[in-house]
C-alpha cells in the first residue's frame, strides 16, 4: 500500500524531538510538510507585526532545514477545514500527523480535523511534544480537576515518570527513503509570504531583536547551556538595567512558537546539573520557569472562557472600571511614570520585557493603580509579546492581578520604588525614554519632583514634553487596595476562593514566591523579590495629586 503522509505544522516548528513527524515519515512513499496559513487572520486577530514577523522568520528558517533534507514546507492560505479536503485529493493523502494542542481551541480544531481525516479514509497519528507532561493526566490525578495551587501541582508531578526524553531530530538518511514532487513554482504556490503580503506596513520597521526559528533557538540554547558555572552553584546574577535588555541566550519566545522543544531544554538543563553535582538529582526548583508553564497550561485545558471573567470558573469577579483613555496612555506608554513607559516602549519595539517588568506593569494596570481589567492587558500582550502563549498569557494576567492562584493584594508593586531599586542609574530609562535622557539620577524616575530649573536644564518639561504622572500612585494604590477588601470580602464563600485562601498560608512560602516571580520562562534571569511601596499602605508618605485620578474610578 502506497503511504502518502502530510505532516501538519502549527506549533512545533522544528525538526529536533519531533515525533509527530518521525511519525509522518516511517514507512511512508511521499511526506509534504504542511503550514496552514489563514490570510484574514493577520488583518483580524489581535497579532502584532513582529510575532508576526518571528512566525514568518521561523517558517523560512524550517523551510531551509527541510530543503537540506529533500523536503520543502507547504505553506497553504486558507481555514483548515477547507484546505485539507482538498489536500486529501489533489495529493491522494492516506496519513496526516500532527503534534497535540493542549489548549481548548486547538483541541476543539483537531476534533473536526480528525472527525474529518475518518471521513476521508486517512489514518492519523497525534503525538504530545509541546509540554513535558500531559495535562489531562494531571488532571486525572487532580481527582478530574486542574490543580489551582503550583504547591499541588507540584505534588501531582512528582508521583509521576520524569518526562519523556526527547527524539533524535530527523536524518537525510530518513527522507531518502521518501519522495515529494516539488513544482517548479513551488515558492510562488506554497512559499512563506512577506509582511507585505500579509498587509502590513514595514516602511520604518527596526531590525528584530529576536530572530525567529529552530536554527537560532538551538544557537543561544547551547549559549545558555555554556554557562556552566552558573550551572555548578545554582546561582543566579543580580539584577541590573543590563538584565531588563533583551538577552541573546532567552528562550522563551522559541518555546512559545516550538522551534525549541520544552523536552529538550529540560533534559539539557538536568544532565548539565547532574554532571556539575556529581550525579546529584536536580531540585524541582531548577525546573521552576518550566512547570509554572505546565502549571498553566493544565488549568486552561479544559476550560475555554480560561481568557476572560466572565463564565470563568477559577476567576474573581472583580468590578474593575472602564477606562479606554487610562488603558490607550499604559498601552502607549504614555502614563508619566517612566519605569512603566519605558517597559511598554521596549515591549512595542521589541516583542519581549523582563518577568519583572511584566509584573510592574500588570500591577500598573490592574489592582495597583488604573484599576483596569486583566482581561484589556492580556490582548495587550497577545499582540505585542511574542512569547504571549494562550494559556500562560492568561493565566500570568489572572495570577497578577490577584483574580486567581494568588491572593496577596495587599502589596502591590511602586512604579517609583520598584524601578529605582532595579535600575538605580536610569539607564533603561534613558534608552527607552530618550526624552528624559537629559535628567539626573535623583530625577529620572520621578521627573515631576524635579526644580524646574532641573527640567529645563534637561530640555524636558513635564506636562510639555513629557506627560504628568496620570494617577497619584500613594492614593490610587489605597484605594484599590480597599477595593479588593470588598471583593473578597463578597466572594468569602465562593468555593474557588476559599481553596485558595486556605491554603494560601501553606502554598505560597517566599521560596515559591520568588519561584513564582520568573513565570515568564526566563531562564537567565535571576529571582528577586518584588519592591513594595511604602505609600501604598502609609497614609504619612504623600505624593503629588494629579487629577486624572477622576470620579469615575472612585468606588
Amino acid at each position: 500500500m502506497v503511504v502518502n503522509s502530510i505532516h501538519w505544522f502549527r506549533k512545533g516548528l522544528r525538526l529536533h524531538d519531533n515525533p509527530a513527524l518521525q511519525e509522518a515519515l516511517d514507512g511512508a512513499d511521499t511526506v509534504r510538510c504542511v503550514y496552514i496559513l489563514d490570510p484574514l487572520f493577520a488583518g483580524s486577530a489581535n497579532v502584532g507585526i513582529n510575532r508576526w514577523r518571528f512566525l514568518l522568520e521561523a517558517l523560512e528558517d524550517l523551510d531551509s532545514s527541510l530543503r537540506k533534507l529533500n523536503l520543502r514546507l507547504f505553506v497553504v492560505r486558507g481555514q483548515p477545514t477547507d484546505v485539507f479536503p482538498r489536500l486529501f485529493k489533489e495529493w491522494n493523502v492516506t496519513r496526516v500527523t500532527f503534534e497535540y494542542d493542549p489548549e481548548p481551541y486547538g483541541k476543539k480544531r483537531d476534533a473536526a480535523i480528525l472527525k474529518m481525516a475518518q471521513d476521508f479514509g486517512v489514518e492519523t497519528w497525534v503525538r504530545n511534544s509541546h509540554t513535558l507532561y500531559e495535562p489531562a493526566r494531571i488532571v486525572e490525578l487532580n481527582n478530574n480537576t486542574p490543580p489551582l495551587t503550583f504547591k499541588r501541582f507540584q505534588a501531582i508531578i512528582q508521583r509521576l515518570e520524569l518526562p519523556k526524553k526527547p527524539i533524535l531530530p530527523v536524518t537525510r538518511r530518513q527522507t531518502d527513503c521518501c519522495k515529494t514532487d516539488v513544482t517548479a513554482n513551488h515558492d510562488k504556490r506554497y512559499g512563506v509570504p512577506s509582511l507585505e503580503e500579509l498587509g502590513f506596513k514595514t516602511h520604518g520597521l527596526s531590525p528584530a531583536v529576536w530572530r525567529g526559528g529552530e536554527s537560532e533557538a538551538l544557537k543561544r540554547l547551547n549559549s545558555h547551556m555554556d554557562r556552566k558555572g552558573w550551572m555548578a552553584n545554582f546561582e543566579h546574577p543580580k539584577i541590573s538595567a543590563a538584565s531588563l535588555m533583551s538577552s541573546p541566550t532567552g528562550l522563551s519566545p522559541y518555546l512559545s512558537f516550538g522551534c525549541l522543544s520544552c523536552r529538550t531544554l529540560y533534559y539539557r538543563l538536568r544532565d548539565l546539573y547532574m554532571t556539575a553535582r556529581r550525579r546529584c538529582s536536580p531540585p524541582l526548583s531548577l525546573f521552576a520557569q518550566l512547570l509554572w508553564r505546565e502549571f498553566f497550561y493544565t488549568a486552561a485545558t479544559d476550560n475555554p472562557t480560561f481568557d476572560r471573567m466572565e463564565g470563568n470558573p477559577i476567576c474573581v469577579q472583580i468590578p474593575w472600571d472602564h477606562n479606554p483613555d487610562a488603558l490607550a496612555k499604559w498601552a502607549k506608554g504614555q502614563t508619566g511614570f517612566p519605569w512603566i513607559d519605558a517597559i511598554m516602549t521596549q515591549l512595542r519595539q521589541e516583542g519581549w520585557i523582563h518577568h519583572l517588568a511584566r509584573h510592574a506593569v500588570a500591577c500598573f494596570l490592574t489592582r495597583g493603580d488604573l484599576w483596569i481589567s486583566w482581561e484589556s492587558g492580556m490582548q495587550v500582550f497577545e499582540e505585542l509579546l511574542l512569547d504571549a502563549d494562550w494559556s500562560v498569557n492568561a493565566g500570568s494576567w489572572m495570577w497578577l492581578s490577584c483574580s486567581a492562584f494568588f491572593q496577596q493584594f495587599f502589596h502591590c508593586y511602586c512604579p517609583v520604588g520598584f524601578g529605582r531599586r532595579t535600575d538605580p542609574g536610569g539607564d533603561y530609562i534613558r534608552r527607552y525614554v530618550p526624552r528624559l535622557r537629559g535628567y539626573p539620577n535623583r530625577y529620572i524616575h520621578e521627573p515631576w519632583a524635579a526644580p524646574e530649573s532641573v527640567q529645563e536644564a534637561a530640555g524636558c518639561l513635564v506636562g510639555v514634553d513629557y506627560p504628568r504622572p496620570m494617577v497619584n500612585h500613594a492614593q490610587s494604590s489605597r484605594l484599590n487596595i480597599e477595593r479588593m477588601k470588598q471583593v473578597y470580602k463578597s466572594l468569602s464563600g465562593y468555593k474557588g476562593i476559599c481553596e485558595c485562601t486556605r491554603t494560601h498560608a501553606r502554598t505560597h512560602t517566599l521560596t515559591q514566591l520568588r519561584l513564582a516571580a520568573q513565570l515568564f520562562l526566563h531562564h537567565d534571569r535571576p529571582i528577586h523579590r518584588p519592591h513594595y511601596c511604602r505609600s501604598c499602605t502609609d497614609p504619612s508618605v504623600n505624593l503629588p495629586f494629579h487629577p486624572s485620578l477622576t470620579r469615575e474610578q472612585d468606588p
